[in-house]
């Protein structure tokens, strides 16, 4: 079949043949999809086809075929092709270009296909990530192949697909068990749900649910409200929302009650795409790990790394330790010249007309040709003008010694030669470099201390300019003056004018940059004398003669081009015919055709331009090779060079090419050329080769291959010493000492021929170039100074040399060695030609944890399909773990194209590896392995048997340390005037204060332009409130005792009805009313309070009761099921009859309801007596009287919010300016403006409303100074809070409005909780907040440890405002309920007269009502004191300031709520903590929320930049979290901006967040499940 196809197409004219072979190429490198190639070969074909019809069914058959060709199939098949081959074939050879054929191995290849079927009996599918499909448009390519079906619509159809898929890569993913399961064991060893940690001790009995309203009406609580319907289009925050989700009611114990619809892997319905995919991640998780992990202690104070343990049976060196190997003697030559200058003079003058050097064109013709005449007279006249014309005479620019940059294109080699030795004429330095642009090459300018460019006229007019036409600045540059070094722009040196030609000395001659592993840019000097023993040594090694021709295929800056093509050259007066890269891009063959044309006998080639010959060969039959005596693979050093040789030796002895004509060689900058093969003798036996053992590679030693052949590395040898020249083998790292025989190490070279240090650079250089060996005691062998030349690699039998690798590429992960190249081949193995563009893949590790990790970047082809993607990384990740049993953290695919590149087109490894840890890599697919990767994990920790109550009191006596407590002012002694004793209830003092003042003004509401829109005096709020008593009662038919849920916007309205209700013996309830714009979110948390609350009646206004019972309302909730509801919007003026009057103050006054963060709805009982008790702490904290204003800005709908807002005026009489929070939203200035012109020295806000001002007027303090905005006269600005403070938040805020006037020591924060809505408040007097930093590793062991600013891992806590009045707080162990010491961790446990009487429930539950609420301490209170938990952890810690009382101050410190931690690894953690550490990783990430769910840490951040960068978060999310928190990742979900729920109080609703994600309503842009 094939032969007749090859008949088919042999037939067709020689043009259409070579267009199809173009078409061919291009459909292997991506350049077109597969239709777009069918499209057009039909249309080549077309005029041929009667004759050619069977041959193209069989060509299209190929070209089907031809994807999922084993990327195997080329150099074999290509090496075994004589120039008869069948045209498949060819072609086939051709697509093999997609791979970068420095790796190409065909051993390997079958070694790694062997690897994964090794796999194929147990399978196991990956959960493959989810994106959104509009997020990555790779290129154009991507319009025109077919939308992939893995984009996940939400659509059932799209749901089978992917149940299809998963099967599908159950199937195709061979897989090793063993592979993913590397993680260490007991990496999620964990409680289950988030709150272990409940407030009760768990004996909480209803179930779920239903029980709790067995006998109310709930129609659809059983899905949490949509908190996403009305975020997901608009880029702003949503409306702030309230919501408990699936109704859960405080009463009961959290860890039975949690009904929140998924739970555990049972629970989760069948159609939710993201809870199944993380089933598939547990289930690869928990299989068995692989590496048996040591045992290991874990300090009772830190969490100890796991240090590996060196493998009892790896292999050791055995070997003695080696002698320094030397090469000939270095021949004494009568005619060599005393220095390489005076060698171009004497051709120069003798051989005027001998061609020096020829260039080509760009399609590989000779264009012009150097004679060394003209070299000489052009340099001389270039000297000269360097030295004589530049300048003045007084004043010359350049003086001998100088350095001078020459910038020269890869393809105009003659104006460089010319340029390069008029430098050496002219006894300045020239340093070659790359195209102008680097910032690293700026480094290197700027360390040489270089003021001056050549260039050539096209080159300069090729740079970019400035507007005024100056050449640009480029970043990281010095200032350089540039010069033209045509011809026609110098000037002749007059006749009397003669260089200064000395021999050849110490002085540098030229030098030479390199790039290190880190990417910085270095230069190696070469010396006069170094460089002209070089050119000896080669000479001598290579056996060159006078006039001699050599092809040069490499760079001529640096390197072997450099040193062959230009400085030998001219000492050999041979003729050097240069070929560019860009000549081999478009004629991979020119090379080849040039031996051929010139009988040229030497060529200077990479295996690169070995691989393109054998691809092109067949266009060329009569070519012949026989010429060549050498032909010099300059990355010879590569191990993977040996196929290579290997293929084009095959194929090209047919064409009169020698097998002893290939000569490897190894060189590097510093040590320049280190080893090279010499010319054979036709006939003599070949040199070995070396089959290694990859496992002992790994541990540095060398070890025949003989166990498994899937992980062998053979190796060529580049020959031997160079003359003249002793090389050594030391170890990599730690002091030079000498290898043992049989152990790999960095090879050293001492001769005169070799690099003499880094420009500038004393430090680094004294490392490398001037080592001197030392024996295993550590003493020096000899006083010969050595260069080590950065390769890896050994002295084998007969003093040939062997390299395996390079200092660069080597990756030390868990104490063993592998080498970026050998991965890169693994990678290149793995059937890439459907997924990687190019074979373009780079690797490198990164630090993270305490070790090196390893990561694979690979260009993506733009036809790759997803599942293509997916598939080829997940083989890629078991081949690398089978072949060098090394697991990899993180597999990147970019689109194509992207990744940075060098001047000669690989990849720039530095510039992609600072990509990649600034996240600005944008891969289009990502795969992080840490589960599998990281096992350096400490061990979870395991909880200690408590020691009891009793011994922890004992044990803190022992050590002096008080008892953790603290209290605020005795109320007993500081009664204030008769209103206390007078008036026990609020509804008395608003009557009194209706008689004495009845004018004063108790609130002002402004609007969003800061006009009042409604003020209240005393007088108008007592008659206000009777009428609506008077309402309630006739209308509502109400009775003392019944509950009113009361639904108003803030304002003046809600005071008063509030009030009214008071007056009518009803119980007020206030609720946040429904947002009209998103009702379904809204409306079904009103629903549930005026449920739970049994409530009688719903007071509102109209257009709240209009919305209650709208069309819209019913599609949210059941609208036929309110209790009646009454507006207050026109009130009948009809008088109360009478008051109404509590029987004693323990009766109830009002419900405060709240939603927890954990998404607990709450509601307490707040009593008469509570309510004044809690006026009158507040009142005296901050002294307040009826002269005073305050402003607030905060939600008046619970907590301390709702008593500022509407009961503190009433009992202290001051007046209270009332700023409704959402008016900020349209005009920011508002409260601060407000705050200004009214001179107000006290004012509360919260968390959003101080996070608004900070966002929103950061950049506008100017404005805010214009408008006359001034703060000086606040003395205390208090955030209102339920959590722990906010540090960074207020010291912004403080920090950014300091220049107009705020205090530093003005914001402070309050301390509240459902227990005790007001527990710390700063207030007027004592001593100002006070700040630890603590550490975040003690903290996880429920431990304090204080610790310097600036340590490691520390966290700033700021104390929560001072005690109230009349409060104490004791810290206690939650467990065991015994009391602390001062600075240890534990729950806060308050005791005061205006606590909560206890939860609201249906059923009460007593043992929780009394657990929360009436508990006492387990051991030593004698008192028997009543306390009531707060559900929070903090500490507190005397400190050396004094109270107001004269006592020394106790602050407490607040760490964070104890339902919110997350137990990881037996830590306890607080969620707040990991979610700093992210945002604080990328730019782009706006918010950032984490949850557990079984086990697995989620972690969702928002994305406020472009979708490109959404991978890039993965791997920087993940990074920071291990480096920080000893916690691995489990998934990273990647979503929009304001998706992530927020409270009104600005807190996170982590558990909505997660039940959301649970059901797949995020929409995310990317889901990321790390292995």
């Amino acid at each position: 079949m094939a032969e007749t196809a090859a008949a088919g197409v042999s037939s067709l004219p020689r043009e259409v043949r070579e267009q199809l072979a173009e078409l061919e190429l291009e459909l292997s490198e991506g350049d077109i999809t597969q239709k777009g190639y069918e499209k057009k070969r039909a249309k080549l074909l077309a005029p041929y086809v009667p004759q050619t019809q069977g041959a193209d069914s069989v060509l299209q058959k190929e070209a089907r075929t031809q994807m999922p060709v084993p990327s195997a199939a080329p150099a074999s098949a290509a090496a075994a092709a004589s120039s008869s081959s069948s045209s498949s074939k060819f072609h086939r050879g051709r697509s093999g270009g997609a791979r970068d054929e420095r790796y190409r191995s065909d051993i390997h290849t079958e070694a790694v296909q062997a690897a994964l079927a090794k796999h194929k009996e147990q399978k196991m599918a990956l959960p493959m990530p989810t994106k959104r499909r509009s997020t990555f448009v790779q290129s154009p390519a991507d319009a025109c192949t077919p939308p992939d079906t893995s984009s996940a619509s939400e659509d059932e159809g799209s749901l089978r697909r992917q149940a299809a898929l998963s099967a599908a890569l159950h199937q195709s993913l061979q897989n090793a068990e063993s592979w993913i399961n590397r993680s260490i064991q007991g990496s999620s060893t964990s409680s289950s749900a988030s709150s272990t940690l409940s407030h009760g001790e768990g004996k909480g009995t209803s179930g779920s649910l239903a029980d709790v309203f067995a006998n109310t009406r709930i129609e659809n609580f059983s899905v949490p409200p949509d908190v996403t319907a009305t975020t997901s289009s608009s880029s702003a925050r949503p409306a702030v929302i309230d919501l408990p989700p699936s109704g859960i009611v405080k009463g009961m114990h959290k860890g039975s009650n949690r009904s929140s619809l998924m739970d555990t892997a049972d629970g989760v319905p069948v159609s939710s795409r993201v809870s199944t995919k993380i089933q598939q991640l547990l289930n690869t998780l928990k299989r068995p790990k692989r590496p048996p992990l040591k045992e290991f202690f874990v300090d009772d104070f830190e969490e100890i790394v796991e240090v590996p343990q060196p493998d009892p049976n790896q292999p050791k060196p055995e070997g003695r330790q080696m002698t320094p190997v030397k090469g000939e003697p270095l021949g004494v030559v009568c005619n060599w010249p005393p220095a390489l200058e005076a060698a171009l003079q004497r051709w120069g003058t003798t051989q005027a007309k001998c061609p020096c050097l020829t260039a080509l064109d760009v399609t590989g013709k000779p264009v012009y040709t150097l004679t060394y005449g003209k070299l000489w007279s052009r340099s001389l006249k270039l000297a000269y003008t360097l030295l004589n014309k530049l300048g003045t005479k007084n004043e010359p620019v350049l003086k001998p010694g100088d350095r001078v940059a020459l910038v020269y294109p890869n393809n105009d080699p003659v104006m460089f030669m010319v340029a390069f030795y008029g430098c050496l004429l002219a006894e300045v330095i020239p340093v070659p470099i790359e195209d102008a642009g680097g910032q690293q090459i700026g480094f290197l300018l700027g360390s040489c201390g270089i003021a001056l460019a050549l260039t050539t006229e096209v080159c300069l007019k090729g740079l970019p300019k400035t507007q005024n036409g100056e050449i640009v600045q480029f970043k990281g540059w010095p200032r350089l003056k540039w010069v033209v070094t045509d011809s026609k722009y110098l000037s002749k040196s007059p006749k009397d004018w003669q260089p200064n030609i000395s021999a050849a000395g110490t002085e540098p001659a030229y030098i030479e940059y390199k790039t290190s592993k880190e990417g910085s840019v270095m230069g190696v000097t070469v010396s006069r004398i170094a460089m002209l023993s070089h050119c000896q040594a080669l000479s001598q090694a290579c056996n060159y003669s006078e006039g001699e021709t050599i092809v040069n295929v490499l760079d001529f800056k640096k390197d072997a081009g450099l040193w062959h093509g230009i400085l030998t050259n001219v000492m050999n007066k041979l003729h050097t015919i240069s070929v560019p890269y860009s000549v081999m891009k478009t004629c991979p063959l020119s090379w080849v055709q040039r031996v051929h044309a010139h009988k040229a006998k030497v060529a200077l080639v990479k295996c690169r331009d070995l691989h393109w010959a054998m691809m092109a060969h067949r266009d060329q039959r009569d070519v012949t090779l026989s010429s060549l005596r050498m032909l010099i693979v300059t990355d010879g050093a590569n191990p993977w060079s040996v196929s290579s040789c290997d293929a084009f030796l095959s194929l090209f002895q047919s064409h009169g090419l020698k097998p002893e004509a290939i000569c490897p060689c190894a060189t590097s900058p510093e040590a320049m050329t280190i080893a090279i093969r010499r010319p054979g003798v036709p006939g003599a036996p070949l040199p070995g080769r070396a089959i290694l053992s990859m496992n002992g590679l790994s541990f540095g030693v060398i070890r025949v291959n003989t166990e498994d052949k899937n992980s062998a590395l053979t190796v060529q040898d580049v020959g031997h010493v160079m003359p003249g020249g002793m090389m050594c083998i030391v170890k990599p790292d730690g002091p030079p000492q000498l290898c043992k025989t049989d152990e790999i190490g960095e090879i050293c070279v001492s001769s005169r021929a070799g690099g003499m240090m880094y420009y500038g650079l004393a430090g680094v250089t004294k490392n490398t170039f001037e080592v001197i060996p030392v024996n295993s005691a550590g003493s020096p062998v000899g006083e010969v100074p050595f260069v080590r030349s950065g390769l890896l690699g050994f002295v084998g039998p007969g003093s040939l040399v062997f390299v395996v690798g390079k200092m660069d590429g080597l990756l030390t992960v868990s104490g063993r060695r592998h080498n970026a190249d050998d991965i890169v081949a693994t990678g290149l193995a793995v059937e890439s030609i459907k997924t990687v563009y190019r074979g373009r893949i780079a690797v490198f590790s990164v630090s993270v944890f305490y070790d090196e990790r390893i990561v694979v970047v690979a260009e993506q082809r733009p036809d790759a399909s997803e599942e293509d993607s997916f598939q080829w990384m997940s083989r890629v990740l078991q081949a690398i773990d089978s072949i060098h049993q090394v697991g990899v953290y993180c597999l990147a695919l970019v689109p194509a194209n992207t990744l940075p590149k060098t001047p000669l087109g690989g990849i720039h490894i530095s510039q992609t590896k600072q990509h990649f840890l600034e996240g600005s890599l944008h891969p289009c697919n990502i795969l992080m392995c840490p589960h599998t990767c990281v096992t350096n994990l400490p061990k979870p920790r395991q909880k200690q048997p408590g020691v009891g109550p009793a011994s922890v009191m004992v044990g803190n006596l022992v050590a002096g340390k008080r008892i953790a407590q603290a209290s605020g002012r005795d109320l007993g002694q500081i009664e204030d005037n008769d209103l206390v004793k007078k008036h026990q209830f609020l509804t008395e003092v608003l009557q009194w204060r209706a008689q004495a003042t009845p004018d004063h003004p108790l609130f002002l509401l402004l609007n969003a332009k800061g006009t009042t829109v409604c003020t209240a005096t005393c007088l108008q709020l007592h008659k206000k409130a009777e009428r609506i008593a008077s309402v309630l009662c006739d209308k509502g038919h109400l009775n003392a005792g019944d509950n009113v849920v009361l639904l108003y916007p803030p304002g003046i309205e809600l005071i008063s009805a509030f009030y009214g209700c008071l007056y009518a013996g009803c119980i007020p309830v206030t609720v946040r009313p429904p947002h009209a714009q998103s009702l379904t979110a809204t409306l079904p948390t009103v629903r549930m309070i005026v449920e739970v609350s049994k409530a009688a009646c719903i007071l509102t206004t109209q257009t709240l009761m209009r919305l209650l019972k709208s069309r819209e309302a019913a599609a949210a909730v059941d609208v036929k099921t309110w209790p009646t509801i009454i507006d207050t919007d026109d009130l009948p003026r009809k008088r109360l009859s009478q008051i109404y009057k509590p029987p004693t103050p323990e009766m109830l006054a009002y419900l405060d309801f709240s939603v927890s963060t954990t998404g607990m709805l709450t509601g307490v009982k707040m009593s008469h007596a509570a309510v004044s008790g809690l006026c009158r702490a507040i009142k005296l904290q901050c002294e307040l009287y009826s002269s005073r204003q305050i402003a607030i800005c905060l939600d008046p709908y619970c907590g301390l919010g709702f008593v500022l807002w509407c009961l503190c005026s009433v009992y202290s009489g001051h007046q209270s300016i009332l700023i409704p929070p959402m008016e900020l939203e349209s005009n920011l200035f508002l409260w601060l403006s407000t705050v200004s012109q009214y001179k107000i020295r006290d004012t509360f806000c919260s968390y959003s409303v101080m996070e608004l001002c900070t966002k929103g007027l950061g950049n506008q303090v100017e404005m805010l100074k214009a408008r006359g905005i001034n703060l000086s006269c606040v003395r205390t600005c208090v955030v209102v809070a339920e959590e722990r403070p906010r540090v960074s938040l207020t010291h912004s805020f403080s920090k950014l409005f300091k220049d107009i006037g705020l205090s530093s020591r003005a914001v402070s924060t309050t301390f509240g909780s459902r227990v005790n809505v007001a527990i710390c408040l700063q207030g007027t007097s004592g001593p100002d907040p006070t700040t630890v930093y603590v550490d975040l590793k003690s903290l996880r062991h429920d431990r304090v440890r204080l610790v310097e600013r600036g340590a490691p891992q520390s966290l700033l806590l700021s104390e929560s405002g001072k005690i109230l009045p009349g409060v104490k707080v004791v810290i206690v162990n939650p467990e065991t309920k015994g009391p602390l010491g001062d600075s240890h961790l534990g729950e806060i446990w308050v005791n005061s007269p205006h606590t909560a009487s206890g939860y609201y429930t249906i059923y009460d539950n007593e043992t929780l009502q009394a657990d929360h609420f009436n508990t006492r301490l387990s051991f030593g209170d004698a008192a028997q004191t009543l306390w009531a938990r707060t559900g929070y952890l903090g500490f507190v810690r005397r400190t050396e300031l004094t109270a107001a009382s004269g006592e020394r101050h106790d602050a407490l410190y607040v760490v964070g709520a104890l339902d919110e931690t997350l137990e990881l690894r037996g830590l306890r953690y607080h969620p707040i903590d990991i979610e700093t550490s992210v945002s604080r990783t990328h730019r782009s990430i706006a918010e950032c929320a984490v949850f557990t769910w079984t086990n697995l840490l989620v972690v969702v951040v928002e994305l406020c930049g472009c979708e490109q960068e959404a991978l890039d978060l993965v791997p920087l999310v993940t990074n920071v979290v291990l480096e920080e928190h000893y916690l691995i990742v489990g998934v990273v979900v990647v979503v929009d901006p304001g998706v992530i729920p927020i409270n009104s109080r600005g807190e996170k609703q982590r558990m909505h967040l997660r039940d959301s994600f649970l059901a797949d309503q995020l929409d995310p842009i990317y889901v990321a499940y790390n292995m």
